[in-house]
C-alpha cells in the first residue's frame, strides 16, 4: 500500500475548542510547573535527556578503559580505580541508560501512537522519573567521592559480600539497583495500561502499531523480571548490613542462588532493552519503504515468542558453574531457539524494503546498520549457546564483543534512528540530514573497528576485567586498533548529539508529518499540544493516515473543561468509560524524595528503614486521598463523518 497525504492536524480544526483544551491540560509555568507536571511528553523528554547524559558518561568511562588498555603494562589508571570505572560503565549502560531510555521513548510516544490524550497513571510516571534520577545521582556522587562499586555491574558474590568488599561501595550499588527497578516497574505499569485501555476507538489488537506491541511485551517482561534482581540485591544488602547468610556458603547460603536470581532478570533484560528497538525498526522501515510492514502477524508473534523464550535461557550465563549436563542441554536448546523469531523479523523487514521504495535517509541507515550488526551479534550468540565453546571463551573478550554487538546493534542503532525519526514530532524542527549521515557512518565504522577485534582477543585468551596485560601476550596491536575505533565511535556520537542540539534551536520547521508517515502520532501538530488530540481519532487500519486518506475520521464526546480520557475495551477498542485524569501535583516529587531518603538512609542504618517509612506512608496517603471523580459509563462518543471537520 502506498501512502497518501496525511490528514490535517486534529489540533487545528477549531481554534476556540483548542484554546479551551490547552487551558485545561496546560502545565503551570515556571519552576512550579516543572516540579509538578504530569504531562507524559514533558516527563518523556526529561527522561530521554537524562538517559542521554548517562549514555555520554558511560561512554566516557569506556574511553578511559580503552585508553588504559591501548598499550601493554600501562600505568595510567590504578587497579582500584579501574575496577570502579568498569563497574560504573556496565552499571550506567545497563541500569541508567538502556532500560530507562527505552521506557522514556514509550512515555512520550505511546499516548500519541495509540491516539490517547495522556498516559494511564500519569502521577506514577512522574514518580518513576524522580526515583530514577535520584538513583543515578546517588551512584555518581559516590563515584566522585571514590566510593563507587568495584565488584562489576553484576555484583557477584562472594566478591560483593562483606568479606571481600568492605565499606559502603557495594551497598550503594545495590540500592541504586533498587532505585532503577522501582522506577522501571512504575513506568511499565503505566505503559501497559495505556496500551491496553486507552487506545483510540477502532484500534483493535490486530491494528495496533508494532511499536505499541513491542512496548507492551517489554512492559510485561519488566514486571516479571525486575522483582528477581530486586530480591537478589535486597538479600545482598541484608547479608552485608544485618548479618543474614543468604549467600554465605559456610553458614548454609549459596552463591549460585545469587547468580540464578540475577540472571533470571539479567538475560530477559537484554530483550527488555532491544524489543523496543525492534518496534522502532518496524515503524521506520515501513515509513521509509513507503508500504506497510510485510508479515505483520509474524512480527507480532515473533515479539511475543521472544518475550516468552527470554525467561527460559538465563542459565547459559552459568555453563561453567558445574550444573547438571541435562539442564545445560535444555538451556542450549532454548538459547538457539530464540534466534528463530529474531530471524523472522529480519526477513520481514528485508521483504518490506525489497517490495517498497526505500529512501535511505538517516533513520533507515541506522536500521540497515542495526540489521548488519545484530545478525553478527546473533551468530556469535548461537556459538556461545554451545557448552564446549562457551566453556573455552567464558569471561574472555569474545563475550565482551558478543554482548556489545547485540546490545549496541540491537538497541543503540534503532534508538538513534528512532530519536532522529521522531525528533521533528517532539520539537517541530528537522534535524540536519547531512550531519545525520556523517554521524551514522562514523558510528557504524567506529563500532565495528572497536569491537570486532575483541572476538580475536577473546579467542587468543585475553580475559575480561583486567586493567593491564604483559607485552609478550601479543594482544597489543588489536587493543590499539580497538581503542582507535572507540575514538571514531565517540566522534560519531558527538556529531549526532551536536546535530540534535543545533537543530533543536535552528532546524527548519517540520510541519505535522514531514516523513509522510501513517501512524497516529503524525496526525497532530509538531510539537503536539498538551492534550495531544483535539478530537479522538477513529482508526480504520494499521496505518490510519494511509488507510483513511486525507480525512481521518474523528470522534467527539470528551469534556473540554476538565481532564478526561476515553477508556476502551482491551480487544476491540470499543468506547467504554470516560474517566478523569489528574492534573499537576507535587505528590510524585514528595513521594520520590521520601523514597530516596528511605533507600539512602538504609545504607547506613537499618533502623532508618522503619523511621523513614513514615514519611513515605504519609506521602502515599496524600497521593491517594479521595478526590472528585469524573468517571462515567458511555456508549459511543459522537462520531463525525470522515472529513467533516477538515
Amino acid at each position: 500500500m502506498s501512502p497518501v497525504d496525511a490528514a490535517p492536524p486534529a489540533t487545528a480544526l477549531d481554534p476556540e475548542r483548542e484554546a479551551r483544551l490547552a487551558l485545561t491540560w496546560a502545565t503551570p509555568p515556571g519552576l512550579w510547573g516543572w516540579l509538578t507536571t504530569v504531562d507524559p511528553k514533558e516527563i518523556g523528554k526529561r527522561y530521554v535527556a537524562t538517559g542521554l547524559v548517562f549514555f555520554v558518561l558511560g561512554g566516557l568511562l569506556a574511553l578511559l578503559m580503552r585508553t588504559q588498555l591501548a598499550r601493554p603494562e600501562s600505568g595510567l589508571i590504578s587497579p582500584d580505580r579501574y575496577n570502579q570505572i568498569f563497574s560504573m560503565h556496565g552499571t550506567t549502560m545497563m541500569f541508567l541508560f538502556a532500560v530507562p531510555i527505552m521506557e522514556a521513548m514509550a512515555v512520550y510516544l505511546v499516548p500519541l501512537v495509540v491516539g490517547a490524550r495522556t498516559m494511564a497513571f500519569p502521577r506514577l510516571n512522574a514518580f518513576s522519573y524522580w526515583v530514577y534520577l535520584a538513583g543515578g545521582v546517588m551512584i555518581y556522587v559516590a563515584f566522585l567521592l571514590n566510593i563507587a562499586p568495584e565488584a562489576g555491574w553484576t555484583g557477584y558474590t562472594p566478591l560483593s559480600g562483606p568479606e571481600y568488599s568492605p565499606g559502603k561501595r557495594t551497598d550503594i550499588w545495590a540500592q541504586m539497583v533498587t532505585f532503577t527497578e522501582v522506577a522501571a516497574l512504575a513506568a511499565a505499569a503505566s505503559t501497559a495500561t495505556t496500551i491496553l485501555k486507552l487506545r483510540a476507538p477502532g484500534m483493535t489488537l490486530a491494528r495496533m502499531p508494532l511499536f505499541a506491541w513491542a512496548m507492551l511485551v517489554t512492559a510485561f517482561m519488566i514486571m516479571l523480571a525486575m522483582p528477581a534482581v530486586m530480591l537478589a540485591t535486597s538479600f545482598l544488602i541484608s547479608d552485608r548490613l544485618v548479618g543474614t547468610h543468604f549467600f554465605n556458603a559456610p553458614e548454609g547460603g549459596d552463591n549460585l542462588l545469587y547468580q540464578h536470581l540475577f540472571w533470571f532478570f539479567g538475560h530477559p533484560e537484554v530483550y527488555i532493552i532491544f524489543l523496543p528497538g525492534l518496534g522502532m525498526v518496524s515503524e521506520i522501515t515501513q515509513t521509509f519503504s513507503r508500504r506497510t510492514t510485510f508479515g505483520y502477524p509474524l512480527l507480532v508473534l515473533a515479539l511475543l515468542a521472544i518475550g516468552f523464550l527470554a525467561f527460559g535461557l538465563w542459565v547459559h550465563h552459568m555453563f561453567t558453574t558445574g550444573l547438571p549436563h541435562m539442564g545445560n542441554s535444555f538451556y542450549t536448546a532454548a538459547s538457539m531457539t530464540i534466534a528463530l523469531p529474531s530471524g523472522i523479523q529480519i526477513f520481514c523487514w528485508i521483504a518490506t524494503m525489497w517490495d517498497g521504495k526505500p529512501r535511505f535517509q538517516t533513520p533507515l541507515l541506522f536500521v540497515v546498520g542495526f540489521i548488519i550488526t545484530f545478525v553478527l551479534g546473533g551468530l556469535s550468540g548461537v556459538m556461545l549457546a554451545s557448552v564446549p565453546l562457551d566453556t573455552q571463551v567464558h569471561d574472555t573478550y569474545f563475550v565482551v564483543a558478543h554482548f556489545h554487538y547485540v546490545l549496541i546493534g540491537g538497541a543503540v542503532f534503532p534508538l538513534l534512528g528512532g530519536i532522529f525519526y521522531w525528533f521533528p514530532k517532539v520539537f517541530g524542527r528537522m534535524p540536519n540530514e547531512t550531519a545525520g549521515k556523517w554521524s551514522f557512518w562514523l558510528i557504524f565504522l567506529g563500532f565495528h573497528v572497536a569491537f570486532f577485534p575483541m572476538h580475536l582477543l577473546g579467542l587468543w585468551g585475553m580475559p575480561r576485567r583486567v586493567y593491564t596485560y604483559p607485552s609478550e601476550m601479543g594482544w597489543a596491536d588489536m587493543n590499539l586498533l580497538s581503542t582507535a575505533g572507540s575514538l571514531v565511535l565517540a566522534t560519531g556520537v558527538g556529531v549526532y548529539l551536536l546535530n540534535l542540539a543545533i537543530s533543536w534551536r535552528r532546524g527548519r520547521p517540520a510541519g505535522p508529518n514531514p516523513w509522510q508517515a501513517g501512524g497516529l502520532e503524525w496526525a497532530t501538530s509538531s510539537p503536539p499540544p498538551p492534550h495531544n488530540f483535539g478530537y479522538t481519532p477513529f482508526v480504520e487500519g494499521r496505518q490510519p493516515l494511509w488507510t483513511s486518506g486525507p480525512h481521518l475520521p474523528l470522534m467527539d464526546g470528551l469534556s473540554l473543561d476538565h481532564r478526561e480520557v476515553l477508556l476502551t475495551t482491551v480487544s476491540d477498542a470499543a468506547p467504554d468509560v470516560r474517566e478523569g485524569s489528574p492534573g499537576p501535583t507535587l505528590w510524585p516529587l514528595l513521594t520520590g524524595l521520601a523514597t530516596t531518603a528511605l533507600f539512602v538512609g538504609s545504607i547506613f542504618n537499618e533502623w532508618l528503614i522503619v523511621w523513614l517509612s513514615i514519611p513515605v506512608t504519609l506521602c502515599v496517603v496524600g497521593w491517594f486521598w479521595p478526590k472528585p471523580s469524573h468517571t462515567s459509563k458511555v456508549g459511543a462518543p459522537e462520531r463525525t463523518p470522515p472529513g467533516a471537520l477538515a
